[in-house]
């Protein structure tokens, strides 16, 4: 199977987020869906969700509204690159998100990093970002050692 450029999805924030998400890239069913983990086995939507005690966010509106709602921004790492699959380890030539585009709009207090890809990234490209940034435990069902605690524990400060 040959790899393809693909593309990511445009960033979801307004001036009023404060938690930037930053995955890595869109799985291929994230892809077919044409919004942000898209994989019913991955936890980000139901952890989110809980955290927050809502219902989860059914339809990609919903889940925009939600995340402005909790003034959380989202967006991937790589925003365009050849890839085979969804695993990370097959990203090859990844085009780096300018951040920015958000930081410029927004008051962002605190980066999570979605898994070790998109932390590697942003401490190779941003570290010089003045914003206190985490790596969290990637939610990605590929991923046997997934903590909601972790997730919740960042968010205490928006409960």
């Amino acid at each position: 199977m040959n790899k393809q450029v693909k593309m990511g999805f445009p960033p979801v924030f307004d001036k009023n987020s404060k938690v930037l998400i930053l995955g890595s890239f869109p799985s291929v069913k994230s892809r077919e869906i044409s919004f942000y983990y898209g994989h019913k086995q991955n936890r980000f939507w139901k952890t989110i969700a809980e955290i927050f005690q809502e219902e989860l966010p059914l339809d990609t509106q919903g889940k925009k509204e939600f995340l402005l709602r909790r003034k959380i921004a989202l967006w991937d790492m790589v925003v365009e690159c050849e890839i085979k699959g969804s695993a990370d380890s097959s990203v090859k030539n990844p085009k780096v998100a300018d951040l920015s585009l958000i930081f410029s709009q927004a008051q962002i207090q605190k980066i999570l990093l979605n898994g070790t890809l998109s932390f590697t990234l942003f401490e190779k490209y941003y570290s010089s970002c003045k914003i206190p940034y985490y790596k969290m435990p990637s939610t990605s069902p590929a991923n046997p050692r997934f903590d909601q605690r972790i997730w919740r524990e960042a968010f205490n400060d928006l409960r």
